[in-house]
């Protein structure tokens, strides 16, 4: 029996306005607001999310 891998993966992204790090879904389905100063850090793309923040790594 094969096992499946998933293509979606956590990330871990620092917001460049404060700097803060924060883990968010590869594939969010609405806006990712940084939690300390509400900048965006990623949008919807209908896939795999646009990630605006600087990504610092991906979890499994």
């Amino acid at each position: 029996m094969k096992t499946q891998e998933l293509k979606s993966k956590f990330i871990k992204v620092r917001c460049e306005k404060c700097k803060n790090e924060q883990i968010i879904f590869s594939k969010s389905a609405t806006p990712v607001k940084c939690l300390v100063c509400s900048e965006i850090l990623a949008e919807p793309t209908g896939g795999a999310a646009k990630i605006i923040g600087h990504i610092l790594e991906v979890l499994s």
